[in-house]
């Protein structure tokens, strides 16, 4: 049944509506804040699917990172020197945007680079990394003036790993929560509406703009753009598919030595520190078809596999415990390269970030305001 709704709600609410955007992500939100920018006496509503923004926002293990080297390496199987490329460009740039957006403070921003760990298994990836940092140095020096990627000893003790690990400097990490809660404060504070548990269910063009139907009500809004995965792989004819990232983190752990972010294995493994904890996600490609899910929640297989990781690889000296687990959905493709389109006169979409919403996600945000005039 759709909400009893008064007069002043429709009023304030409903009527007047210029710029709808559905998903209350770090796309949604630089989407918001960018039209606020571009016109200033504007109504922007923003629709939540979840009580709090749903999908990876808030749940993501928070890297400041552009790709590890072996991810690069892959891309560049699969795309060519010049996508790739600007696709790292884009990453940075939305990086910076974001820190000049909230400050690193709010954002707890740690430059403590970043490393990729190479497990004894995988003699020839990791030679082949190892041989190609130089190739890859010379693709990213336009971009970063300097060496990105060098080869580091071991000095975190890991465990069945290769003698060398490849190191970033340029990566760092940040507080999610912190970022998502001073996002939604400054949307609120630019006078942006902004309605939790609201599910579109569907939308139609007409002559004043786009009829948009959710859960609880109906109303006309000029402009409509989706920056969540919930409609994209219907607007985009399934190029945009959803893969489930499952979570976890450890309780304190006493005088905890590692700093940074790490990946494993083209980045499907990847843990930080977090102060004296660690955080650590990944596995999905031991399950691809089981985590192509838009369903939160997490399975046996890949939580004991992060287990066995952590006891084997990460902490192999320490005693640990897991404190809390939880999943996230991303919107993925078979290209890295975000989707930002105008679908028809009215209607616009920003997707596909490709398990990289951090580093991209304001600058996308940005970018698929900038599509109206």
């Amino acid at each position: 049944m759709k909400a009893d709704l008064s007069y002043w709600e429709i009023k304030n609410w409903f009527s007047n509506v210029n710029y709808t955007i559905v998903g209350s992500g770090i796309v949604g939100l630089h989407t918001a804040l960018r039209l606020r920018e571009k016109f200033p006496e504007s109504k922007i509503l923003i629709l939540e699917k979840g009580f709090l923004p749903q999908g990876a926002s808030t749940k993501n293990a928070g890297f400041a990172c552009f790709g590890s080297i072996s991810e690069i390496i892959d891309d560049l199987n699969n795309h060519s020197e010049e996508e790739v490329l600007q696709l790292i460009q884009k990453r940075w740039q939305g990086l910076q945007l974001l820190r000049k957006r909230l400050g690193d403070q709010t954002l707890d921003f740690k430059l403590y680079g970043g490393y990729e760990l190479f497990l004894k298994n995988s003699e020839s990836h990791y030679s082949e990394c190892l041989q190609k940092i130089p190739l890859i140095n010379d693709v990213l020096r336009p971009l970063f003036k300097a060496d990105v990627f060098a080869k580091e000893i071991d000095r975190f003790n890991f465990g069945n790993i290769q003698e060398n690990l490849i190191f970033n400097p340029f990566e760092g990490q940040i507080d999610t929560g912190n970022m998502m809660e001073a996002l939604l404060k400054l949307a609120i504070a630019n006078n942006i509406l902004l309605l939790n548990q609201q599910t579109v269910t569907e939308y139609q063009e007409n002559s004043k703009g786009v009829r948009v139907a959710t859960n609880d009500f109906d109303f006309q809004t000029k402009k409509l753009f989706f920056a969540s995965y919930g409609f994209a792989s219907n607007i985009t004819k399934g190029a945009v598919k959803p893969a489930r990232a499952q979570v976890l983190i450890t309780e304190p752990i006493p005088n905890l030595d590692i700093k940074g972010t790490f990946h494993i294995d083209k980045g499907y493994y990847y843990f930080r520190n977090f102060g004296n904890r660690i955080l650590f996600g990944g596995a999905r490609n031991e399950d691809f078809e089981n985590e192509t899910t838009t369903e939160f929640g997490q399975t046996d297989l890949i939580q004991n596999k992060l287990e066995q990781i952590l006891k084997e690889v990460i902490l192999p000296n320490q005693d640990f415990k897991i404190e809390h687990r939880w999943s996230g959905i991303m919107g993925m493709g078979s290209s890295k390269k975000p989707i930002v389109e105008k679908l028809s006169e009215n209607v616009f979409c920003g997707v596909r970030l490709g398990g990289m919403g951090v580093a991209i996600g304001s600058l996308i945000g940005q970018e698929l305001a900038d599509l109206v005039d």
